[in-house]
């Protein structure tokens, strides 16, 4: 039977269709006869503890240019819906987390993906560290002298936000680097901990995304930092590589994947880095359709097998 999706990302009209995923899910679900449905999280509402959303009807194309048609908006109650796929960007802010809220209410009755619980209780940069000895050396503080006593004790670090994304605010400082004063009183202006983790050299081969369906291995992307850069992130620079997954990322896999499974993450992707977990997305992870592109399965695929047994269940 065909499930009534509804689709909660970004403004449609700004995706590029060559390396998104929400879009690549959407156009798996089409193809598979489902209904689709489109709606940005502004157009969310709850009224007395009823969820609903400006629903617009949804088809897509892989014509870039001409990648979408919408209908008319129209308020639906979201238990009325199949599946919610709550596929909007990070940052994982105070918006985020209300979305999560809202979301929880019409779920599992309608699927939301992932989980919006787990989503609230899993932020990408915190989670990982219930894991131990999958993580780099890692500090997460608000106390200065806390962060001078790692620098000394690892020199070459990066200092990141705890709920940044993208590769917003993530710096590399060297050991006799001068800026980390100056850098330590940038992230003192926000009230969120600071991130600081050993600098990894194995960095500069690359930055390994992992996708986990169903808390399973099924493919990996590799990312190169441009150089003179830290940052392994595609859109800031970086250079996608086809790679395979080796024994490390089934070894890391194999820890996390269970627990992610029991919570209702469907779909996650894991940073490792030189063998080492640095990050869990469960918010919207990508790079599906580059994977894809570079010969390997079609995770799109997968992430709708795996939707369609669990609303069977």
């Amino acid at each position: 039977m065909p499930l009534k999706i509804a689709v909660q990302m970004d403004p449609i009209a700004d995706i590029d269709i060559v390396g998104d995923t929400t879009f690549a899910l959407a156009l798996e679900a089409q193809a598979r006869g489902h209904v689709l449905y489109y709606y940005t999280p502004d157009a969310l509402s709850m009224l007395d503890g009823v969820v609903s959303a400006r629903l617009q009807p949804l088809n897509v194309a892989d014509k870039a240019g001409a990648h979408f048609k919408l209908g008319a908006a129209e308020l639906t109650d979201l238990r009325d819906l199949d599946v919610v796929l709550m596929r909007q960007d990070p940052p994982f802010d105070m918006n985020y987390i209300s979305a999560t809220h809202f979301l929880e209410r019409i779920h599992p009755d309608t699927l939301v993906v992932n989980d919006p619980r787990a989503v609230r209780n899993a932020p990408e940069k915190i989670f990982p560290v219930q894991f131990d000895g999958l993580l780099p050396p890692t500090l997460m503080t608000r106390d200065r002298v806390a962060l001078t006593d790692f620098r000394a004790a690892h020199g070459d670090i990066i200092l990141k936000p705890v709920f940044g994304n993208g590769g917003a605010g993530v710096f590399r400082v060297r050991r006799d680097d001068e800026n980390f004063g100056s850098l330590v009183d940038m992230f003192m202006e926000g009230r969120e901990p600071i991130i600081a983790q050993a600098y990894l050299p194995d960095v500069r081969g690359g930055d390994k995304r992992v996708i986990l369906v169903e808390g399973v291995a099924v493919a990996a992307l590799n990312r190169v930092p441009a150089e003179g850069d830290a940052r392994a992130n595609v859109h800031v620079g970086a250079t996608p590589e086809a790679i395979e997954l080796d024994a490390r990322d089934l070894e890391i896999a194999e820890k996390i994947g269970p627990v992610l499974k029991d919570m209702g993450i469907i779909f996650a992707g894991i940073d490792v880095i030189g063998g080492y977990l640095t990050e869990i997305n469960v918010t919207s992870p990508t790079c599906i359709r580059e994977i894809k592109a570079f010969g390997g399965p079609d995770i799109a695929v997968m992430i709708w097998d795996a939707i369609e047994a669990r609303r069977q269940n």
